[in-house]
């Protein structure tokens, strides 16, 4: 760990994340930063490949960190733009879930707080997860992988144009639970397992926690060079209602139909099931993810 102020940083900012909340907090923020002596250069695009563009010209540059405010769907896009690069993130949380900024104890819902983090230029190096997989997928991701039951509700989400908000998600988790079936897995560890299930689903895990606070898969340790494994196995939907639950806790780990691993590097394969991390879409299966070590460096209190 080292702790050194910035002088020059680059703001990637998704002003429509948290319901708009984050063009609010990006504008505390940069004054937080300004005030204290930092040049900040705001980037926000007109769509993700501008907003892209722009913060790799600036990146190139050389700047002392990248902060990106937002969610865990733009801080997964600073984290496919510091690839390579030595250069530091810094985050200020401003989405609905912000499960990146809960793993390593950022401020939430505090803008200012969460520039203060910046200004103290604390460097923790932490992991991330790689997925490579048919078609030349090649990404990173920094708290979990998801597939199986709660990827096909997201598919689900995403098809659907209403309602809009948390309850087109609450629909489609209704819809899917009606379509609940086992689904066949073949799962492969760093050490050559190989494990076939029928499962609910699978989640990979650099941190613990996904979805706003669900933490499926406990025990992760984002420090380690190792995923965090949970694999829930399938379970009777009546009895699935009363287990799910459980992940807000972590306790769903200690049912007798949940596995959990741990492993550097982990196949998934399955038909017809896509994953997804960070809450973003990566590919259909199969994928192959891998753990990191020390891939990030990242700004913490």
């Amino acid at each position: 760990m080292t702790a050194a102020a910035p002088r020059r940083v680059a703001m990637l900012i998704n002003p429509r994340a948290g319901r708009g909340r984050a063009a609010a907090a990006a504008v505390t923020a940069a004054d937080r930063l300004t005030r204290a002596g930092v040049v900040v250069e705001q980037i926000i695009g007109a769509d993700a490949a501008g907003s892209a563009a722009r913060a790799r010209a600036a990146l190139d540059t050389g700047p002392d960190a990248l902060v990106v405010v937002g969610g865990d769907g733009a801080v997964h896009q600073g984290l496919q733009l510091l690839r390579g690069r030595d250069i530091p993130l810094g985050i200020v949380p401003a989405g609905t879930g912000d499960d990146h900024a809960r793993a390593y104890g950022l401020p939430r819902g505090d803008a200012a707080a969460a520039a203060d983090v910046v200004l103290g230029g604390k460097v923790r190096r932490v992991d991330l997860g790689r997925v490579r997989a048919d078609g030349g997928v090649d990404t990173v991701f920094g708290t979990v992988l998801a597939t199986g039951f709660d990827s096909l509700v997201t598919d689900r989400t995403n098809r659907m144009r209403w309602p809009r908000g948390r309850m087109r998600y609450n629909l489609a988790v209704v819809a899917e639970l009606a379509n609940l079936r086992p689904l066949d897995f073949r799962l492969e560890t760093g050490d050559g397992r190989v494990f076939r299930r029928q499962v609910v689903l699978v989640a990979a895990g650099i941190t613990d926690s996904y979805g706003g606070g669900m933490r499926i898969t406990p025990g992760a340790d984002p420090a380690d060079g190792l995923l965090q494994v949970t694999v829930i196995g399938h379970v009777p939907r009546r009895r699935l209602l009363r287990v799910f639950p459980q992940v807000f806790t972590g306790a769903h780990v200690h049912h007798p139909q949940v596995e959990t691993l741990r492993t550097d590097r982990l196949r998934i394969s399955a038909r017809g099931i896509t994953a997804y991390a960070d809450g973003e879409r990566i590919a259909p299966l199969p994928v192959e993810v891998t753990a990191e070590r020390g891939a990030l460096a990242l700004l913490v209190p």
